[in-house]
């Protein structure tokens, strides 16, 4: 039959990225605890394509997960995205997979163990060299420095998330991430938690006042030291309990930048 998508197009656009969004599917991601772990990723699949084919072949992108199923992972990020580039006939391929990650994460001081969820995502491209990005959202709690010094009694808190985005040189363990950006906080965040963790916790946060500009200065400090990160982003959002607004800060660095 006849292969509309090779036709010759005149109007002469380059397209950056053509490809296919939102493919839900299965993967595995390495986990640090209990080995690898199974979940359910959303998948974004594009390459380039010059101004004189009219179309890109959509179900190729969908063939190659296919033909990896159940075996997506950061291991073979750069092997789908050689392929994808390869079977396409592209200059450029890029792969986006953003999936729920889980930890079993224990409450301060009853030890009752509960599942918290992270968002996480891989994004990579590969042209003439490679580029892959992890991100990493953290759910954090934050207590403010300058409610806690001019207040009576007691202090403002509320809620944050942290996003975590870093190139590294050699493997990063998501776990890794997520703990760092958590001990930048004024406390963690927890799904459990019994009365005598809610006292532990709300005073772990008094005792440790935080703006979100501290937050990310104290992030950044440890992946400037950190001699396996190449270049990271860091951004904290409060959701303020008090405001009719958001506090948010953002710091990017490369490691040339750094030196």
């Amino acid at each position: 039959m006849e292969d509309i998508q090779n036709h010759k197009d005149d109007r002469n656009i380059d397209i950056d990225q053509v490809g296919v969004k939102g493919i839900r599917y299965p993967i595995t991601v390495l986990d640090k605890d209990m080995g690898k772990q199974q979940t359910v990723a959303k998948i974004n699949m594009y390459v380039n394509l010059p101004r004189y084919y009219k179309g890109t072949h959509m179900s190729r992108f969908v063939e190659i997960l296919n033909e990896h199923s159940r075996r997506i992972s950061l291991e073979n990020f750069s092997q789908i995205l050689q392929e994808v580039k390869d079977r396409l006939n592209a200059e450029s391929a890029h792969m986006e997979i953003t999936f729920p990650y889980f930890i079993n994460k224990a409450a301060p001081v009853s030890g009752i163990q509960g599942l918290m969820e992270y968002k996480c995502t891989f994004k990579g491209s590969l042209n003439k060299g490679s580029d892959l990005v992890i991100i990493i959202n953290v759910p954090i709690t934050t207590l403010c420095p300058c409610s806690k010094e001019i207040s009576d009694f007691g202090a403002h808190n509320q809620r944050g998330e942290v996003r975590l985005q870093v190139r590294f040189k050699k493997f990063v363990w998501i776990e890794d991430l997520i703990k760092l950006a958590e001990n930048a906080a004024s406390s963690d965040v927890y799904s459990v938690l019994k009365r005598e963790d809610e006292k532990y916790v709300t005073e772990k946060a008094y005792q440790n006042p935080m703006f979100v500009e501290d937050i990310v200065r104290e992030i950044a400090v440890k992946l400037n030291n950190d001699p396996n990160i190449t270049w990271f982003a860091v951004e904290s959002e409060n959701f303020e309990s008090i405001h009719n607004h958001n506090a948010y800060a953002y710091i990017e660095k490369s490691k040339s930048e750094i030196e």
